[in-house]
């Protein structure tokens, strides 16, 4: 690798920083839905929309990466990402809240599928996998940064800035703005060829797309993805809530399980790259999945400050590295598909919006004990995708 691609994975890195802003949206929305005395179920609805855009925006921003290249593509996907920032600085009403968590999850839609790709073309193909994972490690960085700045914010910032917890906001604006000059200013030397062959309209790129839904490995990890995007923005949303009813606990205070969980996620991506090469894969995946059920069953019946937390933790551990299992069996079920294949998986993460909607009516209806069971469902299903889980 040449100088200058070592010193572009700089930015490259602090982009999937910024790529770990939309985990906020865990701990945003509990603060939202105490601010403006929401239920479960409105308050819910921020998380939900947040990943409704990967459903829209996925195949087309891979049209798009064809015609401005992934540099570009990935500028804007950040200059998107920054205005969601800026907006609740403004104002916390719930107009203000729905319109700055739309941005941030377009943008993230843009970010999670051309920034994978910029990787590629920096790393020129060398030591591709270990600069992803080390990737994901600083998105998870930012992911449980968040709710201890939220509680900073929410704690200290009142008496001089009055942004309470919403200097989250600012804070993470600042480093968006960092990330889009770094990114900007660096010279990234991309391929002129198109990335995915003839070009196509978006409505003929969602029809390819569908049509690999008709394979089965195809469908079933396609619902894997949705299962542990839901049980992420499941668990990033609802375990402060299940220390508030059980515990009694503030706010404040009940913000560290999301930064517990996102740190035994952290763990778990950094280890499970080592696991996946030293254990058959199909053991990996029962292993984390079992970890899951555990963390399930602590959830729901735990009123033991270390049930729950040791609950969290494993669910966190659990489900780091389900995408990617998912993510790679369906990837090499079709290696002449695999630019497709991709943009079906990433439009997966629309589980971020299904489960969080039936966790709130859940949740309303008999307390956060029905929202374990609707994350439970998912954890149900994953050990139902075991045997589709290839050794290789």
């Amino acid at each position: 690798m040449s100088k200058t691609n070592k010193l572009a994975l700089v930015p490259v890195m602090l982009c999937f920083f910024a790529m770990g802003f939309v985990d906020l949206v865990g701990i945003a929305s509990n603060y939202v839905k105490e601010d403006l005395g929401l239920t479960d179920s409105v308050a819910n609805i921020f998380p939900s929309l947040v990943f409704f855009w990967f459903l829209i925006f996925s195949v087309p921003t891979g049209m798009l990466m064809n015609k401005i290249g992934r540099k570009n593509t990935v500028l804007l996907s950040l200059a998107v990402t920054v205005l969601s920032l800026l907006i609740p600085l403004f104002g916390e009403n719930f107009t203000i809240m729905l319109i700055a968590f739309s941005l941030l999850g377009i943008g993230n839609a843009l970010m999670q599928t051309s920034l994978n790709p910029l990787v590629s073309t920096v790393m020129g193909g060398g030591n591709l996998a270990s600069t992803l994972t080390f990737g994901q490690f600083i998105k998870a960085i930012a992911s449980f940064l968040a709710p201890y700045l939220a509680m900073w914010g929410a704690t200290q910032i009142i008496p001089t800035f009055g942004y309470d917890w919403r200097i989250l906001f600012g804070i993470y604006f600042v480093v968006g703005i960092m990330a889009a000059i770094l990114l900007g200013v660096t010279p990234i030397q991309e391929d002129t060829n198109p990335l995915v062959g003839p070009q196509k309209s978006v409505f003929e790129q969602f029809t390819d797309c569908f049509k690999l839904l008709g394979t089965p490995i195809v469908l079933l990890s396609f619902f894997g993805i949705m299962c542990h995007v839901g049980i992420d923005v499941g668990t990033n949303t609802t375990a402060p809530k299940i220390l508030m009813e059980r515990l009694g606990m503030s706010l404040n205070d009940a913000a560290f399980a999301t930064s517990l969980y996102f740190i035994f996620r952290t763990i778990g991506c950094l280890t499970g790259s080592f696991f996946l090469r030293v254990l058959p894969n199909r053991t990996f995946f029962i292993i984390s999945v079992v970890m899951m059920a555990l963390s399930m069953c602590g959830l729901f019946i735990g009123t033991e400050k270390w049930m729950l937390y040791t609950a969290i933790a494993l669910v966190g551990y659990g489900n780091s590295n389900i995408f990617s299992i998912c993510f790679a069996q369906a990837l090499t079920s079709m290696p002449e598909k695999q630019n497709e294949v991709s943009g079906l998986m990433i439009m997966g993460l629309f589980g971020g919006t299904i489960f969080p909607l039936f966790m709130g009516f859940a949740s309303d209806a008999i307390g956060q004990a029905g929202a374990v069971i609707v994350m439970a469902i998912g954890v149900i299903y994953l050990f139902t995708y075991i045997n589709r889980v290839k050794n290789s």
